[in-house]
């Protein structure tokens, strides 16, 4: 499926999104927030819609961004209100429910809360259908509709029962561009929810697509360990076709992050790869410094990207550890370094002070 120009499932690369944090009134606010994001590498934006009258700032914003020729798809993020969503249909890319306040009705049975809540996800997936418009389904552990945590609980399972109710309403009316999303703060909760969800889609012969995120994940080192471990491990699992590291910061902060992930996992690559021993005793020369000055200066070289570059301390680490490397910098005993390129030796003796500049000249000379 498709969300704007962005393939999503299937050999679709994992793509990257964040939601813009201006208020959505201020237009030229957003349209600025949104060139940043796009220039730091994000591909899909999600804005908040929560008044009616709203709806036309979002038509304003994207018709600013596609007068400048900025195609990025942007995402209508809209809780409580069908009728929102449903004008909201008629503007954006994609729209984003919240199933847990979507279709919500209290008083209720809880089979009478459930069929209020399929007609009308059925009667808003029937214009979404009409629309051509593709619909993430944003399940939030902190935000299950009442009957499915009476029931089952903040739970996994609760948290699938709540997708694949949509999913029935959805399959009524012969819709399924659907995005399914199984967020919480919990990464253990978050990381079972999705497990859960590809097994039943596997035991139904279902597919939809994952939007993968730990929610309300903070801000600064440990948010991005949360995220990291989340996201993380269900890519390493094959699970995962979107993503976005929830920061409570300035959003394009999230971008740097969620390339991070995806390359540390080996999804994407944006830039060389660089690994470093984390040095001993043994080391007679400044490994920091020497690292810090190989990544600013191949990191910035667009021939470098590809490549996967070491920096070792000694011969101890040396060409064994880094022997899958594309070029290595290794310690000698006297303070200085060898280079080599594919375990070849291409300089000897190097002072440390010029290996970053000496690898560069060697990567240079061999693209």
């Amino acid at each position: 499926m498709f969300v704007g120009q962005v393939g999503m499932g299937g050999e679709h690369a994992v793509s990257i999104q964040s939601m813009a944090n201006v208020p959505i009134g201020n237009v030229d606010g957003n349209v600025a927030q949104i060139l940043q994001l796009c220039a730091g590498g994000c591909e899909i934006v999600r804005l908040a819609v929560p008044k009616p009258g709203d709806v036309s700032f979002f038509e304003k914003i994207k018709n600013k961004l596609r007068s400048q020729g900025v195609q990025v798809p942007l995402v209508a993020d809209v809780h409580f209100s069908p009728k929102i969503a449903h004008e909201c249909l008629k503007i954006a890319d994609k729209v984003r429910i919240n199933a847990g306040n979507f279709a919500e009705k209290s008083g209720e049975s809880f089979h009478g809360a459930q069929d209020f809540a399929l007609e009308r996800f059925a009667k808003f997936f029937q214009a979404a259908k009409e629309f051509g418009v593709p619909v993430r389904i944003g399940i939030n552990g902190g935000s299950l509709a009442k009957r499915m945590l009476e029931k089952y609980g903040n739970t996994a399972r609760g948290m699938w029962e709540s997708a694949h109710e949509c999913i029935l309403a959805a399959r009524t009316v012969g819709f399924h561009d659907l995005v399914l999303s199984f967020k919480a703060s919990d990464v253990g909760l978050m990381v079972a929810s999705y497990r859960l969800a590809c097994v039943e889609m596997d035991n139904l012969g279902l597919g939809y697509p994952l939007h993968l995120g730990v929610t309300e994940a903070g801000n600064s080192h440990y948010a991005r360990t949360k995220s990291a471990i989340g996201i993380g491990s269900l890519l390493l699992d094959g699970i995962g076709d979107s993503i976005r590291v929830s920061l409570t910061e300035n959003p394009l902060s999230e971008i740097q992050a969620a390339r991070d992930i995806l390359q540390a996992v080996g999804v994407r690559r944006f830039s060389a790869e660089f690994i470093a021993c984390p040095s001993c005793g043994r080391t007679s020369y400044d490994i920091q410094c020497v690292f810090e000055a190989v990544k600013e200066k191949i990191g910035r070289l667009e021939c470098a990207r590809s490549l996967r570059i070491a920096v070792m301390g000694c011969v101890v680490n040396g060409l064994g550890e880094a022997g899958e490397a594309d070029y290595a910098i290794v310690g000698l005993p006297n303070g200085r370094v060898n280079i080599y390129g594919k375990n070849i030796c291409l300089a000897e003796g190097v002072e440390q002070s010029l290996a970053a500049e000496t690898l560069e000249r060697v990567i240079l000379g061999n693209t």
